[in-house]
């Protein structure tokens, strides 16, 4: 389901995501959900929110890479 704010994405990103990182993930996310609704719209046997969670990823990751201190650092 979609979140409503930054700060409702799931904890596993929420505690590790910087709040832009977060505000993208939610955004993504959201996108996704709306745009993967119908089962053919997606990949193999994916659930909806499988999918949207993979797409959230993937839009931080486009924006932030992970250092070698384990914290999201924003690309240059």
């Amino acid at each position: 389901m979609p979140y409503d704010n930054r700060d409702d994405i799931p904890d596993s990103a929420r505690k590790v995501l910087p709040p832009h990182a977060r505000t993208i993930y939610k955004e993504a996310f959201n996108s996704a959900w709306d745009e993967y609704e119908k089962p053919s719209d997606r990949r193999g046997d994916a659930s909806r929110e499988e999918t949207a969670h993979a797409v959230a990823w993937k839009a931080v990751e486009s924006k932030y890479h992970k250092g070698d201190d384990g914290k999201w650092h924003p690309k240059h």
